[in-house]
């Protein structure tokens, strides 16, 4: 090989290497550590929802959120709107619809039911994020559902 065909060899190599460098998306450094990403969709002004992200943060998960509404979301997502809350996240191929906890989270990715993803419709007190000192300790009884491709749901749950 002539040292014009090395350099041009050596040269395609190292465009190659920053074409992949740049090609693959940069991920949170906990993300990266083995602590699953999950996106959050919500309003900018909800602090039921940033306290619900801290809740997930506190428990291995690393957050990244979206403060343009969680409508749009909600529907691409395939979550129904009768299930609805403050925030829609996704997390490892899952819709996850408002307050639930993050232990539910973690059964879900680990037990991977064919399914569209875990909801706490409306917004119960004393659920994840609904659980802060304004609430004075109160605990309303509440489901988390598994919620179904054609919109039923069961009990995945109960926190009476």
């Amino acid at each position: 090989m002539t040292m014009k065909h090395r350099h041009q060899d050596n040269r395609r190599r190292t465009l190659k290497a920053l074409a992949a460098l740049f090609a693959t998306p940069a991920l949170p450094a906990a993300a990266a550590a083995g602590k699953p990403l999950v996106d959050v969709w919500k309003s900018p002004t909800c602090g039921c929802c940033k306290d619900w992200i801290r809740h997930l943060e506190a428990h291995g998960f690393m957050v990244r959120a979206h403060d343009d509404g969680n409508t749009d979301a909600r529907a691409r997502l395939g979550m129904p709107l009768r299930y609805g809350s403050c925030h829609t996240a996704s997390v490892g191929g899952y819709a996850v619809e408002g307050h639930v906890p993050a232990r539910e989270v973690w059964r879900l990715l680990r037990e991977r039911p064919q399914a569209v993803g875990l909801a706490v419709p409306a917004m119960p007190i004393g659920s994840p994020g609904m659980d802060g000192p304004e609430y004075g300790g109160r605990r309303d009884p509440y489901e988390v559902l598994l919620v179904q491709s054609d919109g039923r749901s069961t009990v995945y749950q109960a926190y009476p």
